[in-house]
């Protein structure tokens, strides 16, 4: 069932994912309000909807031809969107125009609070905070309340589950509930009157789910995500004030976006295209020279972006794990499958001339071998998902030396789809290969493990130390869900997983 589901939300792009879920919340708070549900009618909801999309998308296209670079209409939409849910819906033709500046101020806020080409902050979160600052347009947040809740929850657990950031939205609820729920508790509320209020009329959920999990605003690391969610969860809830300034939930984004962008890239990156190289019949490596070196550590992966006409349902940025090493200044390089028929960023890609120059807005992962290279390791790599491990072999036989005990089980589809073969052979690891049919001439150290799906007999079998191994497992999400659950039956204790949904 969790490889389904994990199928079914890949072949969505994340912006799209978040644009059906907002439209869905928006569709209900609309129905809401049709049967007196909601304070607001549904004419409010309807004209500060288009008000704020169209304020949002237009400013962003204009803005973008004036820095010279290309506008991203679906992050614009959900912009959009969210500005809809942070200001209060209206029919008035003045607040529609205030409205409407918010909606361009969010939107300015992606150009202008840049460093280096990369965002620091939430734009609808600074957006509300000078708007509501400025007293031009207060900050309503009406998306929070007890009929629309049930609703925001299922659409943020959609966000955060696709997104890997469960824990992150989880620690934020959990402690911005708990902080809230005492407060109203010593004022002398009871307790679970305490408890709903807080989950029903503060954006607690709506802002873990939606706003907080961005990942652009997000630092690299899983330890420090939880951290801001934890410093944004505090501030959300302990009142206080400073002049204009009070406790408010843009305030505690925007500070907890500050503490993320201390963690991470402090610059844009920029590749200059370098060329491609045929690694299978339908994969190959795409390399890239960076402008600045590009701090990442083995494992990790970054959202690329290829701008592109004609730009179809899986947008221009798509995430990719890096095979080049760390050490490696001079290259960055992602390994594609490239599949028939093509996406049109995998064409756009393809199309790329030598010299060309594109941008990634993130760099992140916790898919990271353990510093102690005498750690024994079993990995596990379906198809393309072998390219973190590349990276991670790489930098240990360059950096701090050859891994003592590693066995690589890699499954392809077929024979002439092994991958990097002259970088494992280099690394001098185990490999056991599970194919269709035996391919001919293996390298040495290499085995045929069998065909079929992978299983913890033949795991076992082959591996007879495997539950003192620590175990990794990158590629497609049915793959990594499968092996991932036969490694523990075979008994191993600590499972990392990296797969690449909406690849």
């Amino acid at each position: 069932m969790k490889a389904r589901i994990d199928t079914v939300l890949g072949r969505v792009t994340m912006y799209r994912l978040m644009v059906l879920v907002l439209g869905a919340i928006a569709l209900v708070a609309l129905v809401a309000s049709s049967l007196g549900q909601l304070f607001y009618t549904p004419l409010q909801l309807v004209l500060s909807l288009i008000v704020a999309l169209v304020a949002t998308m237009v400013s962003s296209w204009v803005l973008a031809l004036a820095f010279r670079t290309r506008a991203h209409l679906e992050s614009s939409a959900i912009t959009g969107i969210l500005v809809f849910f942070v200001f209060m819906p209206t029919a008035d033709a003045g607040a529609l125009l205030l409205l409407a500046l918010s909606g361009v101020v969010a939107s300015a806020s992606k150009f202008v609070l840049a460093v280096r080409g990369r965002h620091i902050s939430n734009p609808v979160a600074v957006a509300a905070v000078v708007m509501t600052i400025t007293t031009l347009n207060l900050s309503a947040w009406w998306v929070a309340n007890p009929v629309l809740l049930p609703f925001v929850a299922v659409g943020a657990l959609i966000v955060l589950y696709r997104t890997r950031k469960i824990a992150v939205g989880l620690t934020f609820v959990v402690l911005a509930t708990a902080i809230v729920t005492v407060r109203l508790v010593l004022v002398g509320q009871p307790l679970l009157d305490s408890l709903w209020l807080a989950l029903g009329s503060f954006p607690i959920v709506f802002l873990a789910g939606f706003m907080l999990s961005e990942p652009l605003t997000l630092p690299p690391r899983r330890r420090q995500q939880l951290a801001v969610a934890a410093v944004v969860a505090v501030l959300f809830s302990i009142p206080y004030s400073f002049g204009p300034v009070y406790a408010s939930p843009e305030i505690a984004l925007v500070v907890g976006n500050a503490v993320a962008f201390a963690f991470g890239q402090r610059r844009g990156i920029r590749l200059r295209f370098v060329g491609r190289r045929a690694l299978t019949p339908t994969t190959a490596a795409f390399d890239f020279e960076p402008v600045k070196p590009v701090r990442f550590r083995a494992g990790q992966y970054l959202e690329l972006t290829v701008p592109h006409r004609r730009v179809d349902s899986r947008g221009s940025r798509r995430m990719f794990s890096i095979a080049s090493s760390p050490d490696d200044e001079a290259l960055v390089s992602v390994g594609v499958k490239l599949s028939q028929p093509s996406s049109s960023f995998k064409q756009a890609l393809v199309d790329l001339a030598p010299g060309a120059t594109v941008r990634s807005t993130w760099v992140g992962g916790d898919f990271l071998l353990p510093a102690d290279p005498g750690v024994p390791l079993v990995l596990a790599a379906g198809g393309i998902g072998i390219t973190p491990f590349v990276s991670q072999l790489a930098e240990r036989a360059r950096g701090i030396g050859r891994p003592v005990d590693v066995v690589l089980v890699y499954a392809v589809s077929s024979a002439e789809e092994l991958a990097y073969a002259p970088e494992l052979v280099a690394a001098g690891i185990r490999v056991l290969v599970v194919a269709p049919t035996e391919p001919v001439d293996l390298p040495r150290g290499w085995e045929y493990l069998g065909a079929g799906r992978v299983t913890a007999a033949a795991l076992g079998a082959a591996i007879g130390d495997l539950e003192g191994r620590r175990a990794y497992v990158s590629g497609p999400p049915g793959f990594v869900d499968h092996v991932s659950t036969e490694f523990r039956r075979a008994g191993v204790r600590r499972v990392h997983r990296d797969f690449f949904s909406g690849y």
